[in-house]
């Protein structure tokens, strides 16, 4: 039994070798994406001009006006001190060709005090220039900037698919590393002094079985945000009930319809700071996103800056009919069933940020961590890969020169004959 597990951990590790070796060092990074977004592009974050800042709402009419092609699709309310304010952008429909707009950018950094435009760019477009490195790889992490095929998000499904296979060869691997209860205590060490192979091989097992729990979490989560909808969303409610998504419930949302009215900006903002009130959150409304192909706006709850949420669950969100303004659903953290507060929980424990700083930079070293393991995984395959093909070759030697010496023997008795 150990032999054919040994055998299947083994091509599993080598089936998603690369595909975590990537995912871990994307992931160290975007645990930091805003830091080093900053740091690559002041332009893009730090605004020109130190004045009072307008509201988020008058810099969107400002934009919508100075550019009739686009529409501001997300835009957090209240700047950052110091930062431009960023929104996200889709084209309007030409009514001369009935297509959208040709535009070549997604995103806008905006000058909060005057609505000047001072950057732009299209998100997680494949680049790697300066000003797209960071979204790019965020984007990368999870996709593998893989198209859509037949409608399906092939790199989400894959990455989502790696994740399970990545949760069941855990379970392989951690059986794997302890052989016999006598021997438990080399599963836990490192071989620091012999160097070479043998803590290459600590590395992976010993590694392995010392972060075993935290790589199980970010394996679970990682199935969780890429396949939340068609695969945990299901298993999940077999245990517990589910509140319905409003982002993903065709009950709820619709298409939008010929003729359809959409609500200002400014009356959802509104309808959403009653809503907060009844709500007693503590945060403010501080982003809007319009989401025309459901017909439905979203109202993120935050301060400024704090839009991935910097600890904890993650920020409040609130859903309204475009049309009529009638509330679809709401996702408060911390409340709901047990398999809502699960649901809830997968994004904060797959970012670290459920423990703030200190979990960013656990997340980050873990990232890391995974790299390592994949890595070393395949040295290890490559190493024992060679021993075996030498050790074939050396057989095949072998029965060679035997085959040689048999028909010499034999030649030599042919001719004494």
């Amino acid at each position: 039994m150990r032999r054919q597990f040994v055998r299947l951990h083994r091509w599993i590790g080598v089936a998603t070798a690369l595909f975590l070796f990537m995912a871990g060092l994307t992931g160290a990074i975007i645990a930091w994406d805003h830091e080093l977004d900053a740091a690559l592009n002041p332009s893009f974050f730090k605004a020109h001009t130190a004045a009072p800042a307008l509201s988020g709402l008058e810099l969107a009419r400002r934009v919508e006006a100075a550019d009739p092609r686009l529409q501001v699709t997300y835009l957090p309310l209240v700047a950052e001190p110091g930062h431009t304010l960023q929104m996200m952008v889709l084209p309007r429909i030409d009514p001369a060709t009935r297509q959208p707009y040709p535009l070549d950018f997604t995103q806008i950094a905006v000058d909060p005090a005057t609505g000047e435009i001072q950057g732009r760019r299209e998100w997680g477009v494949v680049s790697l220039a300066r000003i797209d490195l960071i979204p790019f790889i965020y984007k990368f992490h999870y996709t593998l900037q893989l198209p859509f095929t037949g409608g399906i998000d092939t790199g989400t499904w894959l990455m989502g698919i790696v994740g399970i296979i990545w949760l069941f060869d855990s379970v392989i691997a951690l059986w794997l590393s302890f052989p016999s209860f006598k021997a438990w205590r080399k599963s836990f060490a490192f071989r620091l002094k012999r160097g070479g192979y043998a803590l290459t091989f600590d590395l992976h097992r010993s590694g392995g079985v010392w972060i075993w729990g935290l790589l199980m979490i970010v394996a679970l989560t990682s199935v969780s945000m890429n396949l939340s909808g068609p695969v945990v969303r299901p298993v999940v409610s077999m245990f517990s009930t589910l509140t319905p998504n409003p982002i993903d419930n065709p009950e709820i949302l619709r298409p939008p319809q010929p003729g359809d009215s959409v609500l200002s900006r400014e009356r959802i903002v509104q309808l959403a700071e009653e809503a907060g009130k009844a709500q007693n959150l503590k945060a403010p409304p501080g982003g809007v996103y319009y989401a025309e192909f459901l017909h439905a706006y979203g109202v993120g709850f935050y301060t400024p800056g704090n839009d991935h949420g910097d600890i904890g669950l993650g920020n409040p969100w609130m859903y309204w009919d475009a049309a009529t303004g009638k509330p679809l659903g709401k996702l408060i953290p911390g409340k709901g069933t047990a398999g809502d507060i699960f649901t809830q929980v997968q994004f904060p424990l797959h970012s670290g940020r459920i423990l703030g700083l200190g979990g960013r930079i656990l997340i980050s070293a873990l990232g890391i961590a995974v790299a390592v393991l994949s890595a070393t995984g395949l040295l290890i395959w490559l190493k024992k890969l060679n021993a075996r093909r030498r050790s074939s070759q050396n057989a095949q030697n072998a029965r060679n020169a035997q085959t040689a010496d048999v028909a010499r023997d034999t030649g030599r008795s042919a001719a004494q004959s």
